[in-house]
């Protein structure tokens, strides 16, 4: 995806992915399996987890599975972002979805589960890329949803 457009597109893959490694990385050398840490005693705790599952825990221990569906997303969002190169808000949300979808499928290729720590306590515990991937649905959702401002000539 060469060119500034392509650019920005990587840019923010990168800037999410590294985020996303680099706070597991932090979270799995200060905590060790189950603990919990308190930041808003209640509301919000950094708890380390180790997801084999989906979404929420969901299909236990079919990590193949999630890999070759990783993967498959992963091709067709780069490709999709490889053939329409405009800085759209579309593009953002699959660079947003992109991003996640690679840094959970490094943890699934090389550990074997995912790395989740976000725990609001009110919701299952889950970690950057699966806040980015769910950003990007809402945003691409919100887009294919809205009608089309542009009028007709």
């Amino acid at each position: 995806m060469p060119g500034k457009k392509g650019e920005k597109v990587v840019a923010v893959v990168l800037v999410i992915l590294a985020l996303d490694q680099l706070s597991k990385i932090l979270i799995v050398k200060n905590l060790f399996l189950g603990q919990s840490l308190p930041v808003i005693n209640g509301v919000f705790h950094l708890s380390l987890v180790h997801n084999r599952g989906a979404a929420f825990g969901i299909l236990n221990n079919l990590t193949p599975l999630f890999i070759l569906t990783s993967l498959a997303a992963v091709i067709l969002i780069f490709a999709s972002l490889k053939k329409n190169r405009s800085i759209s808000l579309e593009n953002f949300a699959l660079s947003l979805i992109l991003a996640g979808a690679l840094g959970n499928l490094i943890d699934r290729i090389f550990l074997g589960y995912v790395i989740d720590f976000l725990d609001f306590r009110v919701w299952p515990v889950f970690n950057v890329a699966d806040s980015a991937i769910t950003v990007g649905a809402i945003l691409l959702g919100w887009k294919i949803l809205s009608p089309n401002t542009k009028k007709a000539n």
